[in-house]
């Protein structure tokens, strides 16, 4: 007998569905989030057990890596592509667990990558790095706000970088509001040294690859920015074709036209958050450095505004970085943004 297994997966539990070919429940149980618990309940059907399906949730990584490493065949099932059946008129995490067991016996269940183990703590680091930056920037706007709220005038982010806590009550009359940007100030100080330390670490644990210098030669990606692009992209050869990429890191519209009349949209956040917001960070900086990209960029902002004019530029990275990966090659500026 040959059986398939769902997991629909909780935060503090998981509801686990073994079934045969023709939709059969052989056995079901919700369990303790464990891996010994997930493991002797399906150690019984081991030699039977065909694929392992794992709702893809914010915590999955225990749950997946623990039955790999058991020898099960494990997909990762992606919940936003998945339809479920029209005809339930009522439906439990028991019958979610038994849907995921039944597409994944019929072959049809919508998965999602499963990154590599040995580069996600890696990948993980640079994403709270990403975290660090965008609350440090929300610090620095607020300072710009304080200031500009009480002297009319506005300061740069790089001039309050370099204040210092003494410098910034002499800005201010009021010790309330010099206070106010202090503590703003404070943060960001104590935001930069974690920020460095993460820097630090990544560039020791990571593993070189001919795509994080390849990536670098995009004019102002630095090797933090090439790291995060190559580690969050992971197999490149996922991607059929440059568009898919660009797709997968939102750098291209969600909307649907008919007859050259737009219908609708789809879903703005299918893709990668991470990717989406690096590529807009090498669109800011390759616009600064690169004189074909600045024209190229001016010319979309005459068009639209300088919103859709970064995204458009992004979406120029987003394919080049795919030949560099694909293809193990350096940017070419002729083929991205020359007119």
């Amino acid at each position: 007998m040959e059986y398939y297994v769902g997991i629909d997966l909780h935060g503090n539990n998981n509801v686990i569905v073994i079934a045969d070919i023709l939709n059969r429940v052989e056995r079901r149980k919700r369990l303790p989030n464990d891996i010994y618990e997930v493991l002797n309940f399906l150690e019984p059907y081991k030699d039977d057990i065909v694929k392992v399906a794992v709702e893809s949730t914010f915590n999955w990584y225990w749950l997946v890596d623990g039955l790999q490493e058991a020898g099960y065949n494990v997909l990762l099932a992606n919940p936003a592509a998945m339809v479920q059946y029209r005809g339930l008129k009522y439906s439990d995490d028991n019958t979610d667990a038994q849907w995921i067991a039944r597409m994944l016996a019929l072959d049809i269940l919508p998965t999602g990558y499963i990154f590599p183990k040995e580069d996600r703590a890696v990948r993980d680091l640079l994403r709270k790095r990403m975290q660090l930056v965008r609350l440090r920037t929300t610090n620095i706007l607020s300072i710009n706000t304080i200031f500009s709220r009480n002297t009319g005038k506005s300061i740069s982010g790089n001039a309050i970088k370099k204040l210092s806590i003494e410098d910034l009550y002499q800005q201010f009359d009021n010790e309330s509001i010099s206070l106010a940007a202090a503590s703003n100030l404070n943060i960001i100080n104590c935001i930069e040294q974690q920020i460095k330390a993460i820097e630090k670490k990544v560039r020791e644990s990571a593993k070189l690859k001919p795509s994080y210098s390849n990536l670098m030669t995009i004019d102002g990606i630095g090797d933090i920015l090439s790291m995060t692009i190559s580690l969050e992209t992971g197999d490149i050869s996922r991607f059929k074709k440059p568009g898919d990429y660009s797709s997968y890191c939102r750098c291209v519209k969600s909307e649907r036209i008919s007859n050259n009349k737009k219908k609708g949209t789809g879903n703005r956040k299918n893709g990668n958050k991470f990717l989406a917001w690096a590529l807009i960070e090498a669109a800011t900086f390759v616009i600064r450095f690169n004189k074909d990209a600045e024209r190229f960029y001016q010319r979309k902002k005459a068009k639209g505004n300088q919103a859709i004019a970064k995204k458009a530029v992004a979406n120029k990275l987003a394919k080049a970085c795919f030949y560099i990966m694909r293809d193990n090659v350096k940017f070419d500026n002729n083929k991205c943004f020359a007119p």
